[in-house]
């Protein structure tokens, strides 16, 4: 909630005079003043999960009389969503996923890389005959829309002449798709960790194609507004997401219990996730931006943009590197 701060006021005053008073005391027109920063968790962005079990933000805004309130996120496309609806100020989505989200009008700024996971791969079971991209073809294929998974699977199809007019695509959450996988719903999925991994280790299901390449970089989101209204705000909120980036790589067996925990893993599938998921980069560089572009390209290519669509404009005004940690530190 916005409100606005301001002393009481003798209503007899002229409004020009109290325009004036306004100016003389704060400077300017009082700004809003912020009594909630809303953002989102998800199993697939551990450093919140870290963030949000420690009480990090919590702690941070306590003297400010500033609450911090959560939402999960089930995929990058539920993320854009809250983002889109002003019912998160900050999201996590994958970079492919924040390109797709702008390109389609939604107000979001890229500010920080929470991770560098391959956390997308195409699964099946392993008596589906099913080993090679080309063995989709008529199949029906899980996946959620507007995702790094289902970016993925269309760089994939496309890697050997295919298009998602030759599978019969059933748009499902991750979760449910995990499920209909292993009802034998649909033929193959394009996963999601740590579904993905619950079901590598535990039912032996296969990872028939991987290319950690293609998968796009966690990136967390700010609704631009947000940002434009209140730039220290962001700095504060990355400066915390930093301090649990760096706690996370000196704690590792730690972090990985948290996740554990609170996506009710096993060891064993916790462990996998982690050796899949590198933290030791936050910034947006030219290597992120780039597969963030190439990403582009397919969307385009797929018809799931505009063919038109300018994706180097679109790459430009998402990431916004005033955000950036090494800028956040200079502050």
């Amino acid at each position: 909630m916005r409100t606005i701060c301001a002393g009481s006021v003798d209503k007899r005053i002229p409004v020009l005079v109290l325009f004036a008073l306004f100016l003389w005391a704060g400077g300017g027109i009082a700004e809003d003043h912020i009594d909630t920063i809303k953002l989102d968790w998800a199993y697939y962005n551990p450093l919140s999960l870290v963030i949000k079990d420690k009480g990090l933000l919590d702690k941070e805004f306590k003297e400010d009389g500033v609450k911090i309130e959560w939402a999960q996120s089930l995929g990058s496309n539920k993320a854009l969503e809250l983002l889109r609806s002003k019912s998160v100020d900050f999201g996590s989505a994958a970079g492919a996923a924040a390109l797709l989200g702008r390109a389609n009008g939604n107000p979001i700024k890229a500010i920080y890389v929470y991770s560098n996971p391959e956390w997308t791969a195409l699964v099946t079971k392993p008596d589906s005959g099913i080993s090679r991209i080309q063995d989709l073809k008529g199949k029906r294929v899980a996946v959620t829309r507007g995702t790094d998974p289902h970016i993925f699977l269309l760089r994939a199809l496309s890697s050997v002449g295919l298009t998602e007019k030759d599978i019969e695509l059933v748009p499902l959450q991750h979760p449910d798709g995990k499920t209909a996988l292993e009802k034998g719903s649909v033929d193959a999925w394009a996963g999601l960790d740590p579904y993905t991994a619950q079901l590598e280790v535990e039912k032996g299901y296969i990872l028939f194609f991987r290319n950690k390449q293609w998968n796009s970089y966690g990136i967390l989101n700010v609704r631009e507004s947000f940002a434009k209204d209140h730039p220290e705000l962001v700095r504060r909120v990355l400066a915390v997401y930093e301090q649990a980036r760096l706690w996370t790589l000196d704690h590792q067996s730690e972090a990985r219990q948290i996740l554990a925990g609170d996506a009710k893993l096993t060891d064993a599938v916790a462990a996998k996730v982690w050796e899949r998921t590198d933290f030791t980069n936050s910034a947006i560089g030219p290597i992120q931006r780039e597969t963030i572009r190439a990403s582009g390209d397919i969307l385009k290519q797929s018809q799931v943009i505009d063919p038109g669509t300018d994706v180097d404009r679109v790459v430009a005004d998402l990431i916004d590197p005033e955000f950036f940690p090494s800028r956040v530190v200079d502050k």
